[in-house]
Formats: structure tokens, C-alpha cells, sequence
């Protein structure tokens, strides 16, 4: 690991068993990974949290350097026995930590870095940083770890949605612009989710085909599939697409979109913003709810973008899920 911000007072605690009860003077070992890159992440912003966690948190922190870093970093962590590991960054990062400390004993937190924080806030975790830190210390009095469960597709975890088709090449498209990302946050994403609609999906889109585990099976342009609820946040306002997902509900649910026209897209729209209407209610939209698994492959042979927790993938040409039921620890 590389060489980490450290805490003024070194105290060794017992490791190992995440939900542990710490005595009266014991401080947890936290190690901070933090994304320099991500869209609200200054050097100033990290010196106040990590000093103020320093408070109730023997506490560590280090920055990544690359893609999959925190990975190895979290790994390295889970190892090491720290208490808790705070994932600072955005879905990406926590995409990538929580895929580091897999069916480890080590729990997961998050501190909010990016544009959506979508893990972080199904957790209970506020999205501004200053009232993130001071959830984290409270934290330290309540101390409650749980276990969730995980997404897989294609081997690589994901927290809490992943998607092929429109989705994803939006995710492509956001990615490539990542000043833009930062500046103007959710709406550069809605501006760059209409361009790609007209030029991409209007007119002859990729098309994909879906097979669940119990043997249905439905066509569509876009497939949505989440471990939990809700798919996406539009600043603090909920995005839902998929009924009945949640991060302890044993299965996946998703939705397919079957056609992508000017006539159905802005009532598609308008349902995933309402608090009452449901996407999934739409006509060229169909629900996938308690599933096992499923199995989505290109239906005319062109290949598939994927993402998963906002981080796009690639293409590909078949996308296997699965899930891996209570796989992570968390604390929040």
C-alpha cells in the first residue's frame, strides 16, 4: 500500500470481526481511499475530513492513482484488519472498493465525491460531504454493521445497477467528458442522454435479447438491472426504473425497454421521476422482478455498451448476472 496520511496516535485494536463491540477508549482503524479526481474532491476537502475523522478514527488515508487501484487497495486493507474502509469518491470508486473487500470481514463506508453517490445515499449516508463526516463520527457510537447483497455481471460486481444499451452509452458519452461531469453535474448528463437518444437509439439502435432464469424472454434496445433502489438520483431527487430491488432482497429486478421513439421516451421520462407513476407500467417497458439471474446477448449481432455503477465497461456481446447474496459488509 502506498504510503498513507496517518493519525497522530498509532492505538492497535482487535481485527477481524467487523461487528465486534470496541470497549470504552478504543478507536476503530480507518483507512480513506480517496479519489483525487473525483468531481467534488479537493486537497483541501480531504486534509478537513480526514482530520476531523481523526477525532473518534485511528485513521489512514492514501489516494488511487489508476483504475482498479482501490481494488487492490481494499484488498490490501481487508488484510491488514482495518475496521472499516471509507470509500471517498464517486460510484466508481465504490464500485471498485466493494469489489476489493468481497467476502471480507472488513465493512464498507463512503464519503460522497461524485456527481450521484448513489450507493452512499442508499446507505443513509447525506450527499455533502461536511454532513457525510460528521454521519461517520456519529457512526463511531452506533456502531452497526450489516451485510448486502451484490450484482455480477461478466465477474465484475456492482453495488447497486448496471445496464446495457442507451444507459450505458450515455455512461460512455459522460465519461469522456469528465470537466463537463464535474461542472455541470446532473445536467450535462439529461443533455447528453437526449443527444444520444436522437443520434444513436432513434433509428435503427443495437438491439439485445433477455433470458431470465426462469426461462422468459423479451427483446428490447436498453436493459436495466439493479440490486438496489432507486436506479439513479437526479441531485437528491430518486430516479426509479426496476420495482422491488433493494441491497437485502436475495434477487435482482430490472426493466426492459423495448422500442426508443419520440412518442414514448418523454412519458418514459416523466414516469421515472414521478413519485407515484412507475417506469415499468409504460407500454414499451417490461419489469423484472425477483430474479436469480439472466442472461442478455446481442440480438443482431452488433456488440452491446455496458456499465456498471456509472462506470462504463465497454462492449460486449453477452452480459451473464447473477447475484452474490449477503457478499459485502457495510456500515453506515
Amino acid at each position: 500500500m502506498s504510503s498513507p496520511t496517518r493519525a497522530p496516535e498509532d492505538r492497535p485494536t482487535e481485527t477481524g470481526d467487523p461487528f465486534r463491540f470496541a470497549g470504552p477508549g478504543t478507536r476503530r482503524r480507518m483507512l480513506i481511499i480517496v479519489n483525487p479526481y473525483a468531481s467534488t474532491v479537493s486537497d483541501r476537502l480531504r486534509h478537513l475530513v480526514v482530520y476531523a475523522l481523526q477525532g473518534r478514527f485511528e485513521v489512514d488515508a492514501v489516494d488511487t492513482e489508476a483504475r482498479g487501484h482501490a481494488t487492490e487497495l481494499c484488498r490490501e486493507a481487508a488484510h491488514e484488519g482495518y475496521d472499516v474502509v471509507v470509500a471517498f469518491g464517486g460510484d466508481g470508486t465504490v464500485n471498485e472498493a466493494a469489489n476489493g473487500l468481497l467476502g471480507s470481514p472488513t465493512p464498507l463506508s463512503c464519503l460522497p465525491g461524485g456527481s450521484a453517490n448513489v450507493f452512499g445515499k442508499m446507505l443513509g449516508i447525506p450527499g455533502d460531504p461536511v454532513d457525510a463526516t460528521e454521519h461517520l463520527l456519529a457512526m463511531a457510537d452506533d456502531w452497526q454493521p450489516r451485510k448486502v447483497d451484490l450484482g455480477v455481471v461478466n465477474g465484475r460486481c456492482f453495488t447497486f445497477a448496471s445496464g446495457l444499451g442507451l444507459d450505458a452509452s450515455v455512461v460512455e458519452r459522460v465519461d469522456a467528458r469528465p470537466r463537463l461531469k464535474a461542472r455541470f453535474g446532473p445536467w450535462f448528463f439529461t443533455w447528453v442522454a437526449v443527444s444520444t437518444f436522437l443520434r444513436r437509439y432513434l433509428v435503427r439502435p443495437p438491439r439485445l435479447k433477455v433470458l431470465t432464469a426462469s426461462g422468459e424472454e423479451l427483446e428490447g434496445v436498453t436493459a436495466i438491472i439493479q440490486n438496489g433502489s432507486p436506479f439513479t438520483y437526479f441531485q437528491n431527487r430518486p430516479i426509479e426504473i426496476a420495482e422491488g430491488a433493494s441491497l437485502d432482497s436475495g434477487a435482482l429486478a430490472g426493466g426492459v425497454l423495448h422500442r426508443a421513439t419520440l412518442l414514448s421516451m418523454p412519458s418514459i421520462a416523466w414516469r421515472a421521476f414521478s413519485r407515484r407513476a412507475r417506469v415499468t407500467r409504460s407500454r414499451q417497458v417490461t419489469g423484472v422482478a425477483d430474479a436469480t439471474g439472466m442472461t442478455v446477448t446481442s440480438a443482431d449481432g452488433r456488440p452491446l455498451p455496458l456499465q456498471v455503477d456509472g462506470d462504463y465497461l465497454g462492449e460486449v456481446s453477452e452480459a451473464r448476472y447473477s447475484l452474490l447474496p449477503e457478499a459485502l459488509n457495510v456500515v453506515s
